[in-house]
């Protein structure tokens, strides 16, 4: 069976029509009329911004514990991974040695001063004699002499007492902070000595927690530069207080502050470091995780934002968007973002209060020209990631 030949513009508008719902031709295409699309007029919003960085948790206190006499470890006296309080008592050393050093200076000390009422009376009685000629001058001399050195043992034996007694007191090793305890290094029977490069055990304190991010210094200049100039705003009193965000992706339960920046940059890095505290009751947070803490950077009062799907790129990605005039014909303007918050984009130039940007039916109009009519849809675009006044927003660098 032979069938009639169509030309190739009448098979196209065959397939189009069969493929579009109904069997009409799709709207925008031939025969399809004016598009039509669906815009949201730029409002200028309050937005609070935030930048989000990464870093790590450290201890807020450490102590190593080392000994500070030398001697034999005869008991440990706590748990490993206990939560100790200060001055708890963690190690004893045996004192049997510096009991009987204390024991020595203090006999030394005793029969010094047994001996002292008995000099200091002769030195008297020889300075006497001398104003009557009784004795001669080496007499007294001599008398004198033994008094002073009767009371510089005195002092002597008092000191090594003292000495005594505080390293008969370093025999207790106690906790210097309150924390978390970690493993022993040694066990009971083990020799250790004074300052001895390992340490015994370390004390951590975890609540609060330090964290320590680090921030570019390019970023700290482009911050400080649009505070001087105005363009961004202080936040409220409380502009210290600092979010955290847990390694599996949920938000930490409490707040904390930002203490300082550091005052230095690192060559290696570029970047200064950010040192926040948070509050740890839980013990939750661990030293040494990975987290991402959101900074408040300051307030926007006029922020132009832009939901994403408004914003195209070209083949060298540079970013724009189609709006509708007043006369219902579309335009193009090229943008300037300069981050991402939630589903929409922070526009620094290319739109302004009262541009109607589209934000569906962008696939058609990338087929089309600027200047070509459209029918905007009479039901309003809903935006649906408008953050209200005072939201945050996380710059699109966090992830470096």
């Amino acid at each position: 069976m032979n069938l009639p030949r169509l030309p190739a513009a009448g098979l196209l508008v065959i397939f189009l029509v069969a493929c579009s719902p109904g069997g009409k031709p799709p709207a925008g295409g031939p025969g399809g009329g004016t598009p039509q699309v669906s815009v949201i007029t730029i409002q200028p919003q309050k937005v609070t911004l935030s930048t989000r960085l990464p870093g790590r948790t450290s201890a807020f206190r450490v102590a190593e514990l080392r000994p500070q006499v030398n001697g034999l470890i005869q008991k440990r006296q706590f748990t490993e991974g206990a939560q100790i309080r200060a001055g708890d008592v963690l190690y004893q050393i045996d004192p049997a040695p510096y009991q009987a050093a204390l024991d020595n200076a203090r006999a030394a000390l005793a029969r010094s001063e047994a001996n002292l009422p008995a000099i200091r009376v002769r030195a008297e009685r020889f300075k006497e004699l001398l104003a009557d000629k009784a004795v001669s001058q080496q007499d007294f001399d001599d008398a004198a002499a033994a008094l002073k050195q009767a009371e510089a043992d005195i002092a002597t034996w008092k000191a090594q007492m003292e000495s005594a007694r505080i390293n008969l007191a370093y025999t207790r090793i106690t906790a210097p902070i309150s924390g978390r305890i970690g493993k022993s290094s040694v066990t009971e029977g083990a020799i250790v000595t004074a300052y001895q490069p390992t340490p015994l055990a370390t004390i951590q304190q975890f609540d609060p927690i330090y964290v320590d991010v680090p921030q570019s210094s390019n970023d700290l200049l482009r911050l400080r530069r649009r505070l001087e100039e105005g363009g961004l705003q202080q936040g409220s009193k409380e502009r210290n207080r600092v979010g955290l965000v847990l390694e599996d992706g949920r938000n930490y339960a409490h707040r904390g502050t930002l203490e300082f920046r550091d005052v230095s940059v690192d060559a290696s890095t570029g970047s200064v470091i950010l040192r926040m505290v948070f509050p740890n009751p839980e013990g939750v947070l661990l030293p040494g995780m990975f987290v991402r803490a959101t900074v408040e950077e300051g307030v926007l009062e006029a922020a132009l934002l832009v939901p994403q799907q408004g914003v195209l790129r070209n083949q060298k990605g540079e970013p724009y968007a189609f709006v509708v005039d007043k006369e219902g014909k579309v335009g193009m303007r090229m943008l300037t973002l300069e981050r991402e918050i939630g589903n929409q984009w922070l526009v620094t130039s290319g739109l302004a209060a009262g541009d109607r940007v589209i934000v569906e039916g962008v696939q058609i109009l990338q087929m089309l020209r600027p200047g070509t009519p459209v029918t905007v849809k009479t039901e309003p675009f809903q935006a649906s990631a408008t953050p209200p006044a005072g939201a945050e927003a996380a710059a699109s660098s966090a992830a470096k």
